[in-house]
């Protein structure tokens, strides 16, 4: 019995031994992958008129699920120059050609991401301002400080903060 028992002994050692590769240099395997996504300086027409436009997504639970794939979804459409969305503010930014993509259509790629995804206050901006800010309960007098009543009026159209458009915010 002690023998037999040395013979195995002997034999998964040397299987072992045998089996074990002496080179010290990596196996090299080359794969060829095929790129889908276009180069962007490619793909961007540079005398294309962009707008940008922020909107806000009901319906997000968590930033690495729903806000990234909302994001993935519209930076992959042709025509999106940017598509950023924020979970914690649940307000997308995203610059398109005009010429190749509408707002209806960026709508529709937020609601193929999820029957749950819902797009509201929809806007054309000149610059992304992505934060809220909170202002003081007269802001309206800050904000058109120094104009005449004329250009009060306006003023208070253009207004930038969150009070002025509607959404009454204090410190």
């Amino acid at each position: 019995m002690k023998t037999l028992k040395n013979i195995c002994i002997v034999s998964i050692l040397a299987l072992v031994i045998s089996s074990c590769k002496n080179e010290t240099q990596p196996e090299v395997k080359t794969v060829e992958v095929e790129v889908t996504k276009k180069d962007i300086a490619e793909a961007l027409d540079p005398n294309a008129s962009y707008a940008k436009v922020e909107f806000s997504i009901d319906g997000m639970t968590c930033a690495m699920g729903c806000a990234k794939t909302i994001e993935k979804k519209m930076a992959k459409m042709e025509g999106v120059k940017t598509a950023k969305v924020d979970f914690d503010t649940r307000l997308a930014m995203v610059e398109y050609d005009e010429a190749k993509v509408s707002p209806k259509s960026l709508e529709e790629a937020v609601a193929k991401v999820g029957d749950v995804y819902k797009v509201k206050d929809m806007k054309k901006v000149e610059d992304f301002g992505g934060e809220t800010k909170a202002c003081k309960a007269d802001c309206k007098k800050e904000c058109c400080a120094d104009k005449t009543v004329e250009e009060k009026k306006g003023c208070e159209a253009d207004c930038k903060k969150a009070c002025c458009s509607g959404d009454k915010k204090t410190e």
